[in-house]
């Protein structure tokens, strides 16, 4: 579905649940991550590309004092309550997301707001369904009530909507992807000093497909495992005597660590950084793509033995995705479900993909879900 056809949809949909048309309808892009997982919130590097799925929010502000939301993903029931009421968990479920945003620009909001939301952006997949839910909602009310915000201000707001209203302890990685990537790049972030660049990635230049497998096991963020990695890393960095782990220079300096779990916890993120840096060296350059494809594979097996957020399916995934070919394969997002993202070349993709089926056939997993990701363009306005 284009952007008009996604537009067309989500205004029908919004005057259908509300009797009337919207202000306009915004966009914003799921994500796959590249490489630098977890590293976000220890003050390191991530690579992410947007994803060409989106979520699209059909806005409206109201003069009753009353916040609506609906989802077209949903059971078709409308979420509402006044203004006054907005509440970190209150209200519960998805709508928390789109109401976080709300509640960071209420005293603008007054007035209260409508919003209905329409995604193809996997859910539970790893792949930043939420983000693209709370970017989509803060691009929206930013150009309808705070014009003076810039896209970094969203990204501080969508990410504040997660932390403090629903509870899901994100660092910046998800809303930087979906607010500031642009077509045929990958977003080089330095969480800290909240720098990026823009790293070219022409997969079809290079005869390459960078392919999502969606394992069917979902994940969430407010789940418990997320929060202990993150409890684990700042434990870590105080133990070490630095303010976050992007500061330990080398795993040897890790040596002070005394306990395995912050030790292994600790390296990943230290290993992590350096990949991303080593990524971003090798298509800055002149090189072939293809290189980053080992880069990949140790991501993942650093993912799985030492932050230990990998699953059986993620697993076999890659081990199969690499024996059938693929120059390289990892997980991505926050682990203990979602998706893995695979590097191949176009003429080898559909063998890898089935023999990912195929693998997962034979251990009795559900059939994955597989697509090829284009670097797309960040939150946007489409109507």
């Amino acid at each position: 579905m284009n952007d008009v056809e996604a537009a067309a949809r989500a205004q029908a949909a919004f005057a259908e649940r509300f009797g009337g048309a919207p202000e306009g309808v915004w966009a914003a892009p799921g994500r796959v991550n590249v490489i630098g997982e977890h590293t976000d919130y220890n003050d390191g590097y991530v690579l992410p590309v947007a994803l060409p799925h989106t979520t699209r929010a059909a806005v409206a502000r109201r003069s009753d004092g009353r916040l609506a939301f609906a989802s077209l993903q949903g059971d078709g029931d409308v979420v509402e309550l006044a203004v006054a009421e907005l509440a970190p968990g209150q209200p519960s479920g998805w709508a928390g997301y789109p109401a976080g945003v709300v509640d960071g620009l209420r005293d603008r909001l007054a007035g209260g707001v409508s919003v209905l939301v329409d995604t193809d952006v996997p859910v539970g997949a790893g792949l930043s369904s939420s983000a693209a839910l709370t970017c989509s909602v803060a691009l929206a009310l930013r150009d309808l009530v705070a014009p003076e915000l810039t896209r970094e201000d969203l990204v501080d707001l969508a990410r504040r909507s997660e932390n403090d209203f629903v509870g899901a302890p994100t660092g910046i990685l998800d809303q930087s992807a979906s607010l500031l990537c642009t077509a045929g790049h990958a977003l080089f972030l330095d969480t800290r000093a909240k720098r990026t660049e823009q790293v070219p990635l022409d997969m079809a230049a290079a005869g390459l497909e960078l392919l999502v497998v969606d394992t069917g096991t979902s994940h969430t963020h407010a789940d418990g495992g997320y929060g202990d990695r993150r409890r684990e890393c700042e434990e870590a960095a105080a133990r070490l005597g630095v303010p976050a782990l992007r500061d330990v220079a080398d795993v040897a300096s890790l040596a002070a660590l005394d306990d395995e779990v912050l030790l292994r916890r600790a390296r990943h993120i230290v290993t992590e950084n350096a990949r991303v840096l080593q990524v971003v060296e090798i298509l800055r350059g002149a090189g072939d793509p293809r290189e980053i494809g080992p880069v990949l594979v140790a991501g993942h097996e650093s993912l799985r033995d030492d932050f230990q957020i990998s699953t059986v399916e993620l697993d076999a995934c890659v081990a199969a995705a690499v024996g059938a070919g693929a120059h390289g394969a990892r997980m991505v997002g926050g682990g203990f479900g979602g998706s893995a993202v695979v590097l191949v070349d176009r003429d080898r993709a559909p063998a890898v993909a089935d023999a990912v089926r195929e693998r997962f056939d034979r251990e009795g997993f559900a059939e994955p879900r597989t697509f090829d990701v284009v670097p797309s363009a960040g939150a946007r306005r489409i109507a």
